[in-house]
């Protein structure tokens, strides 16, 4: 097994659940990060003990360095992306990839022409009920995929969206389906496969002041002939546990957070996990880091074997091109297709 130095990039809100699992990592890992931000730099190193450094090239032009995770907001990516590829650094990266799905395919052209290998933080893929779902499909128990539903009833006060860039375009891209609903997006089209179409009504409510849409609607039709719904909002208050439901024609599967049960039309239902918090309440990051652990695990556990990582950039796409669709077909009002 090889010990890696590992650059971090970006030690804002989302940088808890990374630091906790490297610091767990310290047998595989050093780590180096940094921020623009003297006071993150000198915050996060007297909390966790890891390394910073004082300027990104520090990290970037370090050739002991084999990878960067960055963190930072995704209008701060492009530049970072093209920065550590040309000096032949792998990446896992926070959701989303760029703002837009035109920045989204340049990341992933970038990094592929550069020869990097690539991953996405999509946790949600790694909880073990999630893992005990793949494993069901895997094996035919839930038989052909018809119907899907997905809900991501979160909450999110006002308070955090008047901070500086939340829920902008420009900053992040837009509003729930890029920032919250991603992860539930990505977990549905792992089990899927990819969707082919989206009619949606999307909008703020009257309960947030924000450029981003806070609620969205919409009906979705799958490559595989499978036919869903889609709810995904942060109004509403208190903030429930997000739910995957999908109905095969030999059982229906419910993941809620981290508990699967399994139905199955011949009587019998088994139960994998425990309930718990995902974070779609008040405090986004009400969640335990072991998942963001397993995601850095398989990316290190990848790069030691020459293998891609099990989210490369390339799938993360996917997600990307359904909440293109899904932002499209609410400005037009028509069904969308994401050829």
């Amino acid at each position: 097994m090889t010990k890696r130095r590992i650059g971090l990039i970006g030690l804002g809100m989302a940088v808890t659940p990374h630091a906790q699992s490297l610091v767990e990592l310290g047998d595989r890992i050093e780590v180096s990060a940094w921020s623009p931000s003297a006071a993150r730099r000198e915050s996060f190193a007297a909390r966790f003990g890891l390394g910073v450094v004082d300027d990104s090239a520090a990290i970037i032009e370090d050739p002991s360095v084999s990878a960067v995770l960055l963190l930072t907001p995704p209008d701060a990516r492009l530049e970072l992306v093209e920065r550590a590829a040309a000096a032949g650094k792998h990446l896992l990266m926070e959701k989303p990839l760029e703002r837009t799905i035109e920045a989204a395919e340049q990341v992933v052209a970038i990094t592929e022409a550069a020869g990097v290998t690539t991953g996405v933080v999509f946790q949600h893929r790694f909880r073990e009920a999630a893992e005990a779902l793949r494993r069901y499909l895997t094996e035919g128990a839930l038989g052909k995929i018809a119907t899907v539903q997905l809900d991501v009833p979160w909450w999110r006060p006002q308070s955090y969206y008047d901070e500086p860039g939340r829920g902008t375009l420009a900053r992040d891209g837009g509003g729930v389906l890029i920032t919250q609903a991603i992860h539930g997006l990505d977990l549905m089209l792992s089990f899927t496969g990819p969707a082919a179409s989206a009619q949606a009504i999307a909008g703020t409510s009257a309960l947030h002041r924000m450029e981003g849409e806070d609620f969205v609607g919409a009906g979705l039709t799958f490559e595989n002939g499978a036919l869903g719904a889609l709810l995904a909002t942060t109004s509403f208050y208190p903030g429930r546990t997000e739910k995957l439901i999908i109905a095969g024609t030999a059982a229906t599967a419910v993941l809620e957070g981290g508990r699967l049960e399994l139905h199955r039309h011949d009587g019998r239902s088994e139960t994998t996990g425990e309930a718990g918090g995902i974070g779609g309440g008040a405090d986004p990051m009400a969640f335990s880091h072991a998942w963001h652990k397993a995601v850095i695990t398989d990316f290190l556990d990848a790069l030691d074997a020459c293998r891609p990582p099990r989210v490369t950039a390339r799938e993360a796409l996917h997600v990307h091109r359904l909440i293109d669709a899904l932002l499209r077909s609410a400005a037009s009002g028509e069904r969308t297709s994401l050829d």
